[in-house]
């Protein structure tokens, strides 16, 4: 698998739209970078699949261990990290803070992975088969894509600065990875940070999943979604 990240536009970019349309590697008009900050839209069309370039920016590293290993949780796969708070004294962040999303596609070892990486310490997080995502607060459907929706949630956590800026670099929604479909925001309200993964499973019904964790030589510490690919 090639490593590949969505760069943030810079502000050279902005200037240089004017005369010319943007494209990116496959010729389509380049859609700005999404924020966590920003929540998706209740409604959207799936369009023609096609298998994207890897995002996953950088591996798990040597510090990689499995949290829940594979199988399909019935009840909310929860793990449990205690975090005080604030994680560092005013004016500094009062919790952790993403910083970015990576996905990637591991077909040799059977799964695909979106990773959540932190600065600060490791948030509690809770992974669970939903009936379909709704917002945090409003309760408002997520449109994913697939036949199967996976509920991410992390606390206490923030995709936000002190101004209401994201923080995190993130990938385009659409995966499109055999099973791993989608992904979009679901909440960043008072310390809870939430996500939903849309799952294709060749036969409708739940796929295994597994959790991870790692700490990253940038000192990021990551958690790891995987799910199999089949």
């Amino acid at each position: 698998m090639t490593p590949q990240r969505v760069p943030l536009l810079a502000g050279l970019v902005v200037l240089f739209a004017a005369a010319c349309t943007a494209t990116g590697h496959d010729g389509a008009s380049t859609a700005p970078t999404p924020t966590a900050a920003a929540v998706p839209a209740a409604t959207a069309t799936e369009t023609t699949p096609t298998p994207p370039v890897p995002t996953e920016a950088a591996s798990t590293g040597g510090s990689w261990r499995v949290t829940w290993d594979w199988a399909v949780p019935g009840q909310p796969a929860r793990v449990a990290h205690r975090v005080r708070v604030p994680v560092t004294p005013p004016p500094g962040e009062p919790l952790p803070v993403l910083v970015a999303v990576d996905v990637g596609d591991h077909p040799a070892e059977g799964f695909s992975r979106i990773t959540f990486a932190f600065r600060g310490p490791t948030p509690s997080y809770q992974v669970a088969y939903v009936p379909r995502v709704v917002t945090e607060g409003r309760g408002a459907p997520v449109a994913l894509p697939g036949t199967a929706y996976l509920s991410v949630r992390f606390e206490p956590a923030q995709a936000h600065d002190a101004r209401g800026g994201g923080t995190a670099d993130l990938p385009p929604a659409a995966i499109r990875f055999p099973t791993l479909r989608g992904w979009a925001v679901a909440g960043d309200f008072e310390g809870h940070l939430s996500f939903g993964l849309g799952l294709l499973p060749p036969d409708a019904g739940r796929l295994p999943v597994r959790l991870g964790e790692s700490t990253r030589p940038d000192g990021t510490h990551v958690v790891a979604v995987d799910v199999r690919r089949s």
